[in-house]
């Protein structure tokens, strides 16, 4: 008979150190129904855990969230704009509350698909040629400029929300107007044509890369959160080289841009076999569907160890 395998617990010292702890959650963004599945995930694994947690959802006002007290630090599942552009990083930073993840500048950094595009080609990391659109009458002079198809993205968005692959002036068009219905800024950078993977870090480790596919134009917003039917490889199916070098990447563009604890990025491979970045996110989904806790367990880290492990890291002095 096999032996079931005891639920992780944290050790008691230690669960004593975090404290009472507030799971910040929901919001108000775009991704608002996502971030209160993570949200609750991460809530039931901490008191699974044997962590003092409970969840808070923090609607549109941060800092009367912050005020209302009873906590000692945040375990922040706050997606998209409020909780993962540095807003909330700086109201906690600024109250001496201790939070996991990344800082205020690499948070705010990350939010932002452009500034990400200028740190990256910086560091010279390699990343898709791109434009910033401001106009629908910038539409034929960047298909001009970039080769077609191209993918189509609010500045500041996140979960796939309002991106859209075109080929021709028309779709560009429509889809900026989409794009540019959540965010004044919209990214139009070249379709890498190839498969798609995403790292997952943990500290300064690479975990196992995913490989994606889905039956969508792309990995969307439905094929991240709703559908049943997208794959996900691991192994991802590269050579233990191509995986190691793709590995080594993710963490040069995670460290570029000053994140800590815990995140994931998001990579295409051309026919030529190279790795081209996309972004980097500094809080992941942590959902049924959500990557981390998959490369978690391929490495037999459990969704109730790896919840511990990112809020460990909240005990540590801060130097972002």
């Amino acid at each position: 008979m096999t032996e079931a395998r005891q639920e992780f617990q944290a050790d008691p010292a230690l669960a004593r150190q975090f404290g009472r702890v507030a799971v910040f959650m929901g919001g108000d963004s775009a991704e608002r129904a996502v971030s209160l599945k993570s949200g609750a995930a991460v809530t039931r694994a901490l008191v699974n855990a044997g962590v003092d947690a409970y969840s808070v959802d923090v609607g549109s006002d941060l800092i009367a969230a912050v005020s209302q007290g009873g906590f000692d630090r945040v375990f922040i599942a706050l997606h998209g704009r409020g909780g993962e552009d540095g807003v909330l990083q700086a109201i906690l930073s600024e109250a001496g509350i201790p939070f996991t993840g990344s800082g205020v500048l690499a948070s705010a950094l990350a939010m932002d698909k452009v500034k990400t595009k200028y740190v990256f080609l910086g560091c010279g990391l390699p990343t898709p040629r791109y434009r910033v659109m401001t106009d629908a009458a910038e539409a034929a002079g960047i298909l001009d400029e970039l080769q077609a198809p191209l993918g189509v993205k609010p500045g500041r968005e996140g979960s796939s929300i309002g991106i859209h692959k075109v080929n021709t002036v028309e779709e560009l068009v429509t889809a900026y107007e989409e794009a540019a219905s959540h965010d004044s800024m919209v990214l139009v950078e070249e379709w890498i044509q190839g498969p798609e993977f995403t790292v997952s870090i943990l500290g300064d480790v690479a975990l196992p890369a995913i490989g994606l596919s889905t039956d969508h134009v792309f990995y969307d917003y439905d094929a991240k959160y709703l559908s049943d039917d997208t794959r996900y490889r691991i192994p991802c199916g590269l050579s233990g080289e191509d995986e190691a070098r793709l590995g080594e990447l993710a963490l040069k563009a995670f460290d570029a841009l000053g994140c800590v604890t815990w995140g994931r990025v998001d990579v295409m491979q051309d026919a030529a076999g190279n790795f081209w970045l996309l972004e980097v996110n500094t809080v992941p989904g942590m959902t049924d569907h959500s990557l981390v806790p998959m490369a978690a367990k391929a490495v037999d880290i459990s969704f109730e160890e790896l919840v511990v492990r990112i809020l460990k890291d909240s005990l540590e002095p801060r130097h972002d």
